[in-house]
């Protein structure tokens, strides 16, 4: 075919349905073949006109799995046939500073799949073969896409501190992000604690892997933790700073509250709350490419999986909606094959 279907973003929450014309890969890039393509929150940064330019026409989503049809020139570790993903992270430069020192998460010549270059709302999507993540056999488009996001921003989280087996670690929320950390940290060894609003949560939150469940809507959510003995990690995953304020108060000697859910308002702790105690409150983005395979392949030996709702490509503004509406349990998944 010499075109291919893609959505493109224009202005604020608008999403259009264009024919793109197909071209070949840059050098150090490749071309696949779309199998499936998470819906993220962060993709609101391209909907919602939340760029420098949102008049320039831009195909949002960074949860892409597909299968490698081209590749440009300099390419020599992947093969049209290879079955691969992309993330947040478009691919490091390995020049700048920070790659010269292995930080690759913080390249500072990174484009953003799907916020700063074209992601995958689309039948084909482009990306530096730098940031390419093989997907192991034995997981499906559809369960791998929400992990190269969600899950390795909450894999990685989990392991911000210094956190021994059978340590108490918590997550705050049980959502996109949440419902994952709770398996990850329950197959890493860790003592589990969930903490989310109302009881009716609790069941679910439990088969996830939690040993212990916290109503924050009935009680402070860090005296609760602390009279767990403190944990060692705690993974905010709300999408609300003053959900976050109080659980600095239920962190373990030397423990860290990492902040992963993005979110307007400011998140405020008392100076004696981080001295005594010697705690910390790190920021946690995403990992690099090859961390993702860890990721993948912890997944497959753990039998961690992403609950996913499924729709049509042809569906991809519903679906953006419906990931918007909060209403989604709990990753809204496009099937660009179906």
């Amino acid at each position: 075919m010499s075109t291919y279907r893609a959505f493109e973003a224009t202005g604020v929450h608008n999403l259009r349905l264009v024919e793109r014309d197909l071209v070949d890969p840059a050098p150090g890039h490749v071309r696949l073949r779309v199998e499936a393509c998470g819906i993220c929150h962060t993709d609101v940064l391209a909907v919602e006109g939340l760029r420098p330019d949102p008049t320039q026409p831009l195909v949002p989503g960074h949860e892409v799995v597909g299968v490698i049809d081209a590749v440009g020139a300099g390419v020599t570790a992947w093969q049209p046939g290879d079955r691969v993903g992309v993330g947040f992270l478009n691919g490091q430069c390995w020049e700048c500073e920070p790659c010269r020192r292995g930080d690759f998460v913080n390249c500072r010549n990174q484009q953003q799949t799907g916020t700063t270059i074209d992601g995958g709302y689309a039948e084909v999507a482009y990306a530096r073969a730098s940031g390419l993540v093989r997907i192991p056999e034995g997981i499906s488009a559809i369960d791998a896409a929400p992990l190269l996001c969600a899950g390795l921003t909450t894999f990685i989280a989990l392991q911000q501190g210094q956190t021994r087996a059978g340590a108490l670690v918590a997550v705050q929320g049980i959502g996109g992000l949440g419902h994952l950390a709770l398996q990850y940290a329950r197959s890493l060894g860790y003592r589990v604690a969930a903490v989310a609003r109302g009881k009716e949560k609790e069941e679910y939150a439990r088969q996830l892997g939690a040993h212990e469940y916290i109503d924050s809507s009935s009680t402070d959510p860090g005296a609760a933790l602390s009279a767990l003995g403190g944990a060692s990690v705690i993974v905010a995953t709300a999408t609300s700073g003053a959900s976050m304020n109080p659980l600095v108060r239920g962190l373990a000697p030397n423990g860290k509250l990492v902040v992963v859910g993005a979110t307007p308002d400011p998140l405020t702790v008392a100076t004696p709350d981080l001295i005594f105690g010697t705690h910390s409150i790190v920021g946690s983005l995403t990992g690099s490419s090859i961390e993702n395979e860890d990721n993948l392949a912890f997944s497959l030996a753990h039998g961690i999986r992403p609950s996913v709702e499924v729709m049509s490509f042809d569906r991809a503004f519903e679906a953006y909606e419906r990931m918007l509406s909060g209403e989604a349990r709990f990753r809204v998944v496009l099937d660009v094959t179906a």
